[in-house]
Order: C-alpha cells, then structure tokens, then sequence
C-alpha cells in the first residue's frame, strides 16, 4: 500500500484519508526522510487521531537545493500537437530547483512574460543514488526511486521559444507547483504506473487528460538513458514529460513552411501575434488544479490547486 506523505512548516506528515499523523524524525530534507523509513513506517501505523489535512498548510514535499531534470516531448499526444512526426529522441533539459513550490501557493508570471503555459508531469523522486552509467530495467525501479509527485512545468513561451532557452523559460520562481503529498511506494505498486492518469483543468475546463500508457520514454528508460551523463541522487527529481492539451500548439504545415522563409524576429512577430488570439494561455485570477491518480484509487497522488497572478 502507497503513503502519502505531506510537508508543512512543522514537519512530516503521513496521510490517511481526511486526517495526518505527524511523523517522528528529525529529517529536515526530502533525503533525510526517505533514509528514515523506519519513523515513516511508525506513523503510517499509529493509532494516533491526527490532525485534520484542511488544517495544514502543505509545503512542496521535495525540499530544495536539489537537481531538478524534466524529459521534453515524451507523450504521444504532446508531440503530436507539436508538429513532431517520426521518431522523436529523447532529450533533457534542467530546471533550477528555486523553481519549485507549494501544491496552493500561486505561479507568478513574471511582467516581461506574455505567454505563460500549463504541463502537468508525473515527477520521480529518487530514493538512492544512480550513477552514471547506470543501466536501469524495470524491476530496478523500487530500488532506486522512492515515490512520486505531481508537479507543473510552467513555462514562459516568449522566452522559450524566441531564446530557444529551456532552463531561463521554466526557471523563473513559482515554475514548478510540487505536491501535495510524496508518494512512497511499494515494490510492487510500481506495475501499476503505466493506469496513472494526468488531469489539469483551468479554471475548471479539463485540459490535459492522459494515462502513462502515452508517453514515448518510460522511466526505467528514461533512468538510463539520463545515467549515460546525468548522476542523481536520493531526493533528485525527474519530471518525466507532459501529455497534449498544452495552450501552445504548432502552426498547420503551410503555415510553418511559410515562417522558416523570413528572417527570425519577423517570424517570431508574426507567430506570437497569432497566439495573442489564443484564449488558453494562462493569465492573472486563473485556478489551475492537478490530480494524478490510478482508477481504482490504488496509487493517489492526490490534489494541486494553484492561481495565477501577476508579478509586481
């Protein structure tokens, strides 16, 4: 069975169902928790009452600094609304881990940025160290990551785009919701990632809605293919990719063919002049909310609700 662990200023908490028994350990970091299981352990089985979850502020359960590595074009869907066709290969790009916040705290778009986008992602906490070099099959997956996390690479279009710059354009703070709970899971719960389903609404239009069953590297790949280059450690986290439904889509083909003929700065004019008429773009007072979840509720990674506002 799956523990929810929750974060708040006061500590750790294990969730069951609507209440939260504090957790006994001195771990101050997501890595120091996960190395004392055997307190986890204690609190999943206490008799105690808890404390009403509504009564808690949660914190991201991935504490910073910490690496922070996300997969790009790793759904089917996804590539598809991106132009893609054929073989995709599989690329990284890095995050700053000053990115990274709570499950409710609000994205804050920064004032240059006019774009701003939505990707929910099943994100892997690492639970041991993985070397480069490290091949990593499908059985080796419980013994190197320890849970999962919903998170939101909230990216800045403008700047992606025209920069052609990843790490700047989904690095700004607030660009990483994280939470609500870390997930530990057991051996054999992973079997069960592949019925994970990714669901983000704004404000309450179901935008983005896929299981694991559509993503084009999966994690015990991912793992390897990241470990040619890339050493993780326990309290790392991957983010492993976005389904379709993002507010950016490519142009038609004849369009896009018609763009690689102009010069850059006239090109990206023209396209973003198009995507002022695009209505999904996130702006000031929109209510994104997350869940990532089995069907039959096994593996629950429970509710992110996050508001947009813009930065003064």
């Amino acid at each position: 069975m799956s523990t929810n662990i929750l974060r708040t200023a006061d500590g750790w908490w294990v969730v069951g169902g609507e209440r939260a028994v504090p957790v006994d350990t001195k771990a101050v970091t997501t890595a120091e928790l996960l190395a004392d299981r055997a307190a986890v352990e204690e609190a999943a089985t206490s008799r105690a009452t808890g404390t009403p979850v509504t009564d808690l502020v949660a914190l991201s359960p991935v504490t910073v600094p910490c690496r922070v590595v996300a997969q790009m074009v790793n759904y089917h869907s996804h590539a598809r609304d991106s132009g893609f066709t054929g073989d995709i290969p599989p690329t990284f790009f890095r995050k700053a881990s000053g990115s990274v916040s709570g499950p409710h705290e609000s994205i804050v778009r920064p004032s240059h940025v006019k774009f701003l986008d939505y990707e929910i992602e099943l994100g892997l906490v690492m639970g041991a160290p993985l070397p480069v070099g490290t091949v990593v099959e499908e059985r080796d997956l419980p013994s190197l990551v320890a849970g999962l996390v919903i998170t939101n690479d909230v990216s800045a279009r403008d700047v992606q785009l025209t920069k052609t710059q990843f790490y700047e354009s989904k690095s700004y703070p607030t660009f990483t919701p994280t939470g609500p709970y870390l997930t530990l899971l057991e051996a054999e719960e992973f079997a069960h990632l592949i019925g994970l389903r990714l669901r983000l609404s704004v404000n309450g239009e179901l935008r983005q809605d896929r299981t694991l069953a559509d993503m084009i590297v999966r994690p015990a790949q991912a793992l390897t293919l990241l470990a040619r280059f890339q050493t993780l450690e326990a309290g790392d986290l991957l983010l492993t990719g976005t389904p379709g439904g993002t507010a950016l889509k490519a142009p038609p083909k004849p369009v896009e063919k018609i763009g690689a003929l102009l010069p850059p700065a006239v090109k990206w004019n023209t396209f973003f002049k198009s995507q002022a008429k695009n209505p999904r773009y996130l702006r000031s007072g929109d209510v994104v909310t997350a869940s990532i979840a089995t069907p039959d509720g096994r593996i629950d990674l429970g509710s992110q609700r996050t508001s947009v506002a813009d930065e003064h």
